[in-house]
């Protein structure tokens, strides 16, 4: 039992390796800060901004009530945590007043900037006019918010289905499959993330984000990674597995094929080219829906407004979160009317889902992306920013790879290039300097050695500039 034990402990390294480093306790472990820092960080790029004096509880206080009180599954970023008070646009302010450059967006959630006003005004007179009407009555917000999603989307996509998340929506995606198709196998891609609820957990294919509890009808492709798979860029040879998998590992027939265009919590992993264009002749042939999870890649974050768009791919189904509400609980499922009319079979409803207030935070959401041309952004500073960090990988050994499209990038760190041998602790080492030096990033992949760099999309060049910087003089410390 103790060498069982064991073998878990090294499977699932980048847990025990995040609660490690975040544990405040750790002083033994705990990286030195940065001496300079001040002097550093005195080079951030001029923001017209003083969030006002902060009054509350300190970050001590604060952290005792989450131990004594939250779940102790929840976790914290950085050895010693921070306390943020205020945000604005592609900053965070700790309760010093100190700024950050927020280069992880709240996990690639909020694109249009903190509190962008275009997004805070009208979600303020919403609420002060109605909270919660439920959609059993009319409403404007979530009819104008679902006409102008399905403008954005090709082909027949234009029936809407509003949730709270996007595990809630890949949850009812993998459920319509099913009923549309069939079939009850679904196909996902190995180290894909889709959700904590029992399908998307049984989709997902990290053993990290999931419990022992029954998954069943799943069957996980091998997965299309350039740079640590085994066919690396070769995605006819990734989808000659798909097929191969279908055929050996299931009836034949699928209910669906899940996928991330870019995988964001399995290390900002972009599939390879002529994986998915290949992959949907496969799902076709195979009876199956395909769905794109695009909680991540979706609004205009790659550079194009949803990730399956650089792959010449239209999907049966588009799920999406996270970036839709900039901050506010906001999913969707957005499919054809054909299947959605499988959901009429039964009552199916969602109490929150389409509330008015965060409806009318994603229609802000999509006319402050339109107006403020952040896509376009994404893709010129995103562009920028992915050849500033290849010419570091050319200075440090330690970058193993760059990867990505618009502002969702990663940096996988790795002691040797020729094994690729995972830098797990030197990752969360230079993450910590880089907070010290006013730079928050994030971290995934199933090692936990891969830089996150997903900010909001008002990112400019000087702040692209200022990230690289930071990262270079962290590594140079090393």
């Amino acid at each position: 039992m103790q060498r069982l034990a064991a073998k878990r402990s090294v499977q699932n390294i980048s847990v025990s390796l995040w609660r490690r480093c975040l544990s405040s306790t750790s002083q033994a472990t705990a990286a030195a800060p940065v001496k300079d820092s001040d002097e550093f960080q005195a080079r951030l790029p001029p923001f017209d901004y003083t969030p006002p004096p902060y009054t509350g509880p300190s970050a001590d206080v604060i952290l005792a009530k989450r131990k004594e009180f939250l779940s102790p599954s929840m976790f914290c970023l950085y050895r010693k945590p921070l306390n943020i008070v205020d945000g604005k646009m592609q900053y965070l302010f700790d309760e010093s007043g100190r700024r950050y450059l927020d280069a992880f967006a709240g996990i690639a959630v909020v694109n249009c900037g903190h509190c962008h006003p275009g997004v805070v005004e009208p979600v303020i007179e919403q609420i002060k006019r109605l909270q919660h009407p439920t959609v059993l009555y009319l409403n404007h917000a979530i009819a104008e918010l679902s006409e102008a999603l399905a403008s954005k989307l090709p082909g027949d996509l234009n029936v809407v289905f509003f949730t709270n998340s996007g595990t809630e929506a890949n949850e009812l995606a993998l459920m319509m499959a099913k009923l549309y198709t069939g079939c009850q196998d679904i196909v996902s891609v190995r180290n894909g993330y889709h959700g904590n609820a029992a399908a998307t957990m049984g989709a997902t294919g990290h053993s990290s984000w999931k419990f022992n509890v029954v998954q069943t009808g799943v069957h996980h492709a091998v997965n299309a990674d350039p740079y640590r798979g085994v066919f690396g860029s070769d995605g006819e040879k990734y989808a000659k597995d798909l097929q191969d998998l279908i055929q050996y590992g299931t009836t034949g027939h699928i209910a669906g094929f899940i996928f991330e265009a870019i995988q964001g919590v399995g290390g900002i992993v972009e599939l390879a080219p002529g994986y998915l264009s290949a992959a949907y002749d496969t799902v076709k042939k195979a009876g199956g829906l395909f769905i794109a999870d695009e909680v991540q890649s979706g609004f205009a974050r790659t550079g194009n407004f949803w990730g399956f768009e650089a792959h010449n791919v239209v999907p049966d189904i588009v799920t999406m979160a996270k970036g839709i509400g900039n901050g506010f609980p906001l999913g969707a499922v957005v499919t054809t009317p054909e299947i959605a009319g499988v959901l009429t079979r039964r009552s199916y409803f969602n109490t929150f889902g389409g509330n008015a207030v965060a409806t009318t935070a994603g229609l802000a959401v999509l006319k402050v992306i339109e107006r403020e041309k952040l896509q376009e952004n994404a893709a010129m500073v995103g562009s920028y920013l992915k050849d500033k960090l290849v010419q570091l990988k050319g200075k440090h050994e330690i970058i193993g790879d760059v990867r990505g499209r618009g502002l969702m990038l990663g940096v996988e760190l790795v002691s040797d290039r020729k094994l690729k041998t995972p830098a797990a602790a030197e990752t969360l080492h230079i993450m910590d300097q880089m907070k010290e030096l006013g730079v928050l990033v994030g971290k995934g992949g199933y090692f936990g050695n891969v830089f996150r760099i997903t900010p909001p999309l008002c990112f400019t060049k000087d702040d692209a500039d200022y990230l690289v910087e930071a990262m270079d003089y962290s590594m140079s410390k090393m």
